[in-house]
């Protein structure tokens, strides 16, 4: 006769089994998450009226990241300035079955002072075949010693892009190092940026800043801070890059989306 309890039991043993050799629930590793990047995408300015066979021609400035289900970037202000007096920014949106896209992007709000920035983006890139995902922001403060990692994309020729072509994407893992007192434009008062352990690169504005464990955004990538009397007052830690990276702590950002009641993910809460 069948005997259930032994049949039972060996489906549970099996299934600790599994467990075991899988390692259980571990969370993802950042470094090869794809759905992180599918949140950030290359900010640009579209210079051709019509597509050829590889699509518009383009010129890359840097890049921003959706926080929201409605569409709404994060980016540092600067790589806007060209945008400033005029002239439509575009975002670079990879689809599902297709080539990238380019989309309108209009510029909600922007602090300059602390150098962040909020763009809308339309259509609404959720609500249609694309290949975008979005990033939740932590509110508390990227500590000394923190495991990060920054993403970025960028065009495979920078000086000659389409649209057409998927843009490259880079991974920088490294950790934060110490918070500096910076004034990121000009008669402004000074502002908080804190560094990283790996170099900057450029193309890399406005990309975000994770947590390696939790995955939540805690800066954006500062492109313009890497000036010589700013960096002799930095001093790496051994192993370090010689020459650190900065980013604009997150705080700044949620600050902005606030003020204009706009809504974002937290780590570890519901939308705000």
């Amino acid at each position: 006769m069948f005997d259930w309890k032994y049949h039972v039991s060996f489906i549970v043993l099996l299934s600790c089994l599994a467990c075991f050799f899988s390692g259980g629930a571990a969370p993802v590793d950042p470094a090869n998450d794809d759905s992180l990047s599918s949140a950030v995408c290359p900010i640009v300015y579209q210079l051709d009226q019509s597509p050829s066979a590889r699509g518009y021609h383009y010129t890359f400035f840097g890049n921003g990241f959706f926080i929201n289900e409605k569409g709404y970037l994060l980016t540092v202000a600067h790589v806007l300035d060209t945008f400033r007096d005029g002239g439509q920014p575009y975002v670079l949106v990879r689809r599902l079955n297709g080539p990238p896209r380019l989309l309108a992007a209009s510029i909600v709000a922007a602090d300059q002072e602390h150098d962040v920035a909020i763009l809308l983006v339309s259509p609404n890139p959720f609500s249609s075949s694309n290949r975008v995902t979005l990033l939740t922001l932590d509110p508390e403060p990227a500590f000394r010693g923190q495991p990060v990692i920054a993403i970025s994309l960028h065009p495979l020729r920078l000086q000659n892009p389409r649209s057409f072509e998927v843009p490259r994407e880079d991974r920088s893992s490294g950790e934060v190092l110490s918070y500096e007192s910076t004034q990121l434009e000009k008669s402004a008062p000074a502002a908080e940026v804190f560094l990283l352990s790996h170099p900057v690169t450029l193309g890399q504005s406005g990309s975000p800043v994770l947590a390696q464990n939790s995955h939540a955004v805690v800066g954006l990538v500062e492109g313009r801070w890497l000036r010589s009397s700013a960096v002799s007052l930095t001093k790496p830690s051994p192993g370090s890059a010689s020459v650190p990276g900065a980013a604009i702590p997150i705080r700044y950002a949620i600050e902005l989306l606030q003020h204009d009641s706009i809504p974002w993910h937290s780590a570890a809460k519901k939308p705000e």
